[in-house]
């Protein structure tokens, strides 16, 4: 087309075919950090629950 060799298109659609897939990798991995961020945040807030019920339990026992 218009003298311009095929291995110059071949290599403009390889170029966005790469930055594609450089793209869904960043989502894919965006979504797997959230989900990790997510499982981490509730195992926190379980433990922080059952410090505090520990803690609610020997004040209960200190003030008979």
């Amino acid at each position: 087309m218009f003298g311009i060799p095929i291995w110059v298109y071949g290599t403009i659609v390889l170029i966005f075919l790469c930055g594609y897939m450089a793209f869904r990798a960043m989502r894919a991995e965006q979504k797997l950090e959230q989900q990790f961020i997510e499982e981490e945040g509730s195992i926190y807030i379980k433990r922080m629950e059952e410090e505090r019920q520990c803690r609610q339990r020997q004040n209960e026992e200190s003030s008979y």
